[in-house]
């Protein structure tokens, strides 16, 4: 038997030079233990009756109950994709382990209730919003088709997610604005600073426009260090959507994995400051560590197609909107020697 997702976008495309996109590919997805067509067809029906019940239940629950229901159905979710949830708080501790959740029963949370808080994660898939809403619910800024999305759309829709198109950059102030509206209306809102997807064992630069909204409004930050683990504890790159990964062979690879873990890492608040690019600095220091990318980007170089060009937010001088200028990115033996490095 074969499990049919209807398709959609693939993971990645190249609009303008200052667009991030990641060097992850196939190459970057390695295999785990599956399950049979039987027991993958039926973790889909799970999803599709969760998806289909859940509007009607989040209207029929009364206003003060909705976050408990919003926050099992995300738990239920995620146990239909064939995931288990872990969180760990280092935010007392960060040089221990942290307190450990295994089956997500405790209160561990990214704030309280009705005050804005900014999550900040490295992005490898879509499975990583019902990973996160499974440990508090939350807000979303992710790409704008994703309410187009067949299976996701409409739960996209119902999480409030603000719609960020990465080709329009004369867009982002705007998206920057509404972030911060809803921070400080007392919304918990998730940010991808990356702007892409990664595999998971690789990640890219944390960009630091959207940073700003939390600055704007004295908003904190909560880094948070996003896994997926195998059955034997190992990092796996299963659910990374990159290169020209579909939804629907993103989906069906999900479905038939036997035994992941999704690891939600809650690491030390950071409060915003006056710098979004210190801040976008220090997210990035909690959250990845001493932690290496697999793919070695060098800092202050994103990858765009199949050149590099220099990150125009890395510069002090630089806004992070304009438009790029027509000189080449870099030079031939510039870039010899960035190839040698890899």
């Amino acid at each position: 038997m074969r499990i049919v997702v209807f398709d959609a976008p693939s993971a990645q495309a190249t609009a303008h030079a200052w667009m991030p996109s990641s060097p992850c590919g196939p190459g970057c997805i390695e295999t785990v233990d599956e399950i049979g067509a039987g027991r993958a067809i039926g973790r889909l029906l799970g999803v599709a009756g969760l998806l289909i019940s859940f509007p009607v239940v989040n209207v029929v629950t009364p206003q003060g109950k909705r976050e408990t229901v919003q926050r099992g159905y995300a738990r239920t979710l995620l146990r239909c994709l064939g995931m288990e949830l872990r969180t760990v708080d280092r935010r007392i501790d960060p040089n221990a382990r942290g307190a450990v959740d295994e089956g997500g029963t405790a209160r561990c949370v990214y704030g309280p209730s009705g005050t804005g808080v900014m999550v900040v994660v490295g992005h490898i898939g879509w499975t990583d919003i019902v990973a996160l809403a499974a440990v508090q619910p939350l807000g979303f800024v992710a790409r704008a088709d994703m309410v187009d999305w067949p299976v996701l759309g409409k739960l996209a829709t119902l999480m409030r997610v603000i719609p960020i198109e990465r080709e329009r950059l004369r867009a982002l102030p705007g998206v920057v604005a509404q972030v911060g509206a809803r921070l400080a209306a007392g919304d918990r809102i998730a940010v991808f600073p990356e702007g892409t997807t990664w595999c998971g064992r690789a990640y890219g630069r944390m960009r630091p426009a959207l940073f700003q909204a939390a600055i704007d409004t004295a908003t904190p930050v909560q880094p948070v260090r996003l896994r997926y683990l195998d059955r034997h504890g190992n990092q796996c790159t299963v659910p990374g959507f990159v290169g020209d990964d579909s939804f629907a062979s993103s989906a069906r690879r999900v479905l038939r994995s036997r035994g992941m873990v999704a690891e939600v890492v809650l690491e030390p608040v950071q409060q915003p400051g006056a710098d979004r690019r210190d801040l976008a600095r220090r997210c990035e220091a909690a959250i990845r560590g001493a932690e290496l990318s697999r793919h070695g980007v060098a800092a202050g170089w994103i990858a765009a197609g199949n050149t590099r060009v220099q990150d125009p937010s890395i510069a002090a001088d630089a806004p992070e909107i304009r438009r790029p200028n027509r000189r080449r990115p870099m030079l031939r033996r510039e870039r010899r020697a960035d190839a040698t490095a890899e």
